[in-house]
């Protein structure tokens, strides 16, 4: 038998260690068609922000070689719509619902998570101090340690269930950031966010994406994203959750040998919809494979 169980600490218990990563998975419940939602550790729900927001004029996605770029820009109708129309669909499921929050100004931030906060079927929020995509607040927030302090600091306050704050690879030193969120109350930190990108056409001369610029992801960051996530395992105390180019079974493995204590599928929910479910799959056929009977035989076992 192999014990895929992790736990998070303050609250978010997983019954495996796949979840699905915001923004590619949209409220959970558009992949009922395809596989049992609840038979993941979790899911994390696109980016929710205090008041609703339009998202950036088309074009603002465009595949690149071995992945793609977006810049759609946090599009979606307000916490209080999320309350009130998304949430009563979410308690049907089983496993971890997870909100990802974002904001233009810290106060966003800290109103959003204390409404959160009063839900009861949702565990934890995913702070998103890193998305590229926003012009206002988002990686703004991350990367800088001062800022990034800040922002967790006043959310940890109003918020009491498990904070999970998510990076950005955007930086010049990761670990920096991680440690200082890490002091400033997360209970966990998720990284990669996109790495920021720009695609030309040039035949018309122009940028492809309406921003000029956006968040790179799939394969292509895979590289990246494990050695961000080997340095930062190392020398936070908190739980690392890894994403960044998972498509398979083995990609999700690496990144648990690396550190991660769980994993987030992404773009490659856009490629095969059932591709958290078969990563559940492999990772428990792996440890079968080489007799390992829980995650903590996986778990930041790398040889170096």
């Amino acid at each position: 038998m192999v014990d895929l169980q992790v736990n998070l600490g303050n609250g978010l218990h997983l019954q495996n260690p796949v979840l699905t990563a915001s923004g590619t998975f949209g409220y959970g419940y558009e992949y009922d068609d395809f596989f049992d939602v609840s038979m993941l550790g979790g899911f994390i729900v696109k980016g929710t922000t205090l008041n609703p927001r339009q998202g950036n004029p088309y074009p603002r996605l465009a595949e690149t070689p071995s992945g793609m770029l977006n810049a759609v820009g946090l599009q979606n109708k307000g916490v209080n719509y999320f309350v009130e129309h998304i949430y009563p669909q979410l308690t049907k499921y089983t496993n971890n619902v997870i909100v990802n929050v974002s904001g233009s100004t810290i106060d966003d931030y800290v109103e959003t998570a204390r409404i959160i906060d009063g839900l009861e079927h949702i565990p934890a929020i995913e702070l998103n101090i890193s998305c590229p995509n926003v012009k206002k607040g988002g990686m703004g927030f991350g990367t800088d340690c001062n800022m990034a302090s800040s922002v967790v600091e006043a959310v940890r306050r109003v918020y009491h269930k498990h904070l999970m704050v998510k990076l950005t690879p955007n930086v010049t030193d990761i670990v920096s950031i991680a440690k200082a969120v890490e002091q400033a109350g997360a209970d966990s930190v998720s990284l990669i966010n996109t790495l920021l990108g720009m695609a030309i056409d040039a035949e018309k001369r122009r940028p492809v994406l309406s921003t000029i610029t956006g968040g790179l992801s799939g394969p292509a960051v895979k590289p990246v994203a494990l050695r961000m996530v080997w340095q930062v395992s190392r020398v936070v105390n908190i739980p690392v959750v890894g994403l960044g180019g998972i498509v398979t079974a083995q990609d999700a493995v690496e990144f648990l040998l690396a550190g991660a204590s769980a994993v987030q599928i992404g773009t490659a929910n856009f490629l095969d919809p059932t591709t958290p479910a078969n990563v559940v799959k492999g990772i428990e056929d792996y440890m079968f494979r080489h007799s390992m009977s829980n995650m903590s035989e996986l778990i930041g076992k790398l040889i170096v």
